[in-house]
């Protein structure tokens, strides 16, 4: 007979290269006398090692200082400061035996904010929506961070315990439920995780050891101590982290946060480690297994395999494609637009990935980047029109879709769904919602306090009120309001007003997936005043986004949004128009 997940003993483990006593700390109810413990053994590299029965709630205490929540803490029942408990991640009875994974890239992924996605805010309700994305034609769902977080809503990348499932969203066991389903639709699953920062709130680990560095700094204060004194406890973190979202919850791939920030002068970066570890894993496991970084450093180096130097990412976003096409639709200028808009620079944005490729940032005041090699697959390129940060983080949260003609927003949508990168939409984008998404947090009321404070002041000097006017009051963050203004409205997709957009969507996911296939295709573009077009081996698109065009038609009309023409040898697209023809 199996022995029940409750009878089983779990190995603990916890890195605390300078404590000389740690003891496993097992609260007692409220009556029932003192709190018992475990002392835990240490090894030579520091890590204490001890064990405890599946579902137990604990704390460890290190020198006898007051316990605290595990580093490595598999669950956080009680929030981000109460006892952590043990998690049998053994016990789920897979059903996805016949997965053997996905290599993401070259596919289109989808991204959730677990909380806002549906009204029960859970990744079991998330299931629920599983047929209509596989419906839709989506290969990835991309999870945002799911990490335990202060309260109960906000974005997840200030989290804690970042080996375990925020409990709002139902805890490990619903992320290996939603992996499990995601599968059996043939959707792989992309989780966002965040290396570069903890929390502010909850943030324990220096009780344990030296995570933090003064050796460098970043946006979020002392860096991650990733070459400094005990560094190697600290990478073996992020390492073993990345490797158990694969191995436990059978995730097809690793977003991997503004990486940027993970300031690394050691001979060999941690992304390379970190890519060698997911590597072996893969050859191990026979699972393939994606690494996509998000750098706004413009280097090809961060997806250039670690035998030739690079830091082995498979892929990594890229941010001046979205600048180049938002810019151009809209005609902001402010904040780091201000060297995007016109036609030529988005021409050069989808032929060559990097504006800025050793090219002047005036954003930036300085030489940005360096060019993206012809022979560099773009599918190795994840674009966006639309994603957390490029909504969340504006003034209102608004989506383009507030302010473009639905014909402007169906010209992106084609621009992006047919180019030759990956495509990554933003959930609800598909059928135009004018919902927005806010930046949200569910803070304790003293710090809840200055992050709106600060939030406020930050948008005071961006030009939001050029942009919305004078009277613009950027919402409270820790407001519910806030939350509850993102949340997705599922009533609309099927509404006279969404309904088109939805169905465009549909169609060029369909032309993408017959026409658009694994090899490389030919590519070029071609624009004048007002319109931009490209073609994608037999796929030519056309958007008339600020200005009446008329253009050589060499193939038949395939697909239009808005009001095209086609006469011999040529196609009017009367502006707003996007027009798709097969050549």
């Amino acid at each position: 007979m199996a022995e029940s997940p409750a009878s089983r003993t779990l190995p603990l483990a916890v890195w605390a290269p300078t404590a000389t006593t740690l003891r496993a700390v097992l609260p007692a109810g409220k009556d029932d006398g003192p709190d018992a413990w475990v002392s835990l053994t240490r090894d030579d590299a520091g890590v204490w090692h001890g064990e405890l029965p599946a579902d137990t709630d604990y704390l460890f205490a290190v020198d006898d200082q007051a316990p605290r929540p595990d580093p490595r803490s598999p669950r956080q029942p009680h929030g981000i400061h109460g006892p952590s408990r043990t998690f049998d991640a053994g016990a789920f009875a897979w059903t996805d035996a016949g997965w053997r994974g996905r290599d993401v890239l070259g596919g289109v992924l989808y991204e959730i904010h677990v909380g806002t996605f549906t009204p029960e805010g859970t990744l079991d309700a998330a299931i629920g929506r599983l047929d209509y994305l596989a419906t839709l034609g989506i290969d990835t769902v991309e999870l945002m961070p799911i990490v335990p977080f202060p309260g109960d809503r906000g974005w997840g990348y200030d989290g804690v315990s970042l080996y375990a499932v925020h409990e709002a969203y139902g805890g490990p066991a619903a992320l290996q439920r939603f992996v499990d389903a995601a599968h059996a639709r043939g959707l792989a699953v992309c989780l966002d995780v965040v290396y570069n920062h903890f929390g502010p709130d909850g943030n324990y680990a220096p009780v344990f050891g030296p995570y933090f560095t003064d050796k460098h700094s970043t946006p979020w204060g002392s860096a991650i101590n990733l070459d400094d004194e005990h560094a190697d406890g600290v990478r073996a973190f992020i390492v073993d982290n990345a490797v158990r979202w694969l191995r436990d919850f059978h995730v097809d791939a690793l977003r991997l946060d503004a990486v940027h920030a993970l300031v690394d002068d050691s001979p060999r970066h941690i992304l390379a480690e970190l890519s060698d570890a997911v590597a072996a894993f893969t050859q191990a496991s026979g699972r393939v297994a994606t690494l996509i970084a998000e750098s706004d450093e413009n280097q090809v180096t961060t997806i250039t395999p670690t035998a030739d130097g690079g830091r082995g990412m498979d892929g990594q976003w890229a941010d001046d494609v979205h600048h180049a096409l938002h810019a151009w639709l809209t005609g902001e200028r402010f904040g780091y637009y201000v060297d995007f808009g016109s036609e030529e620079t988005l021409a050069h944005a989808f032929e060559h990935v990097f504006v800025h490729d050793g090219t002047f940032s005036t954003f930036r005041n300085r030489t940005w980047g360096a060019p993206v090699p012809d022979d560099v697959e773009r599918t190795r390129f994840v674009v966006f029109d639309q994603n957390h940060d490029q909504v969340g983080n504006r003034g209102l949260g608004d989506r383009p879709s507030a302010r473009l003609a639905p014909a402007q927003v169906a010209g992106g949508a084609a621009l992006l769904l047919l180019s030759p990168f990956t495509p990554l939409l933003f959930q609800g984008e598909e059928w135009g919602t004018q919902r927005p998404f806010l930046f949200f947090t569910d803070h304790s009321a003293e710090l809840g306090a200055a992050v709106t404070r600060g939030r406020r002041a930050e948008f005071a000097t961006h030009g939001w009120a050029e942009l919305y006017g004078p009277d613009v009051t950027i919402p409270d963050p820790q407001a519910l309001d806030t939350f509850a203004a993102s949340r997705l409205d599922w009533d609309e997709p099927t509404s006279p007003a969404h309904a088109p957009l939805l169905g465009w969507y549909r169609t060029l996911l369909r032309l993408r997936r017959e026409h658009l296939g694994e090899a490389r295709q030919e590519f070029s573009t071609a624009h004048g005043t007002g319109w931009f077009s490209f073609r994608n081996g037999p796929l030519r698109v056309t958007v008339a986004a600020h200005a009446d065009t008329t253009v050589p038609a060499a193939g038949s009309l395939v697909a239009a949004f808005g009001s095209v023409e086609q006469a011999p040898g040529a196609i009017r697209l009367i502006c707003p128009a996007v027009a798709v023809t097969l050549e």
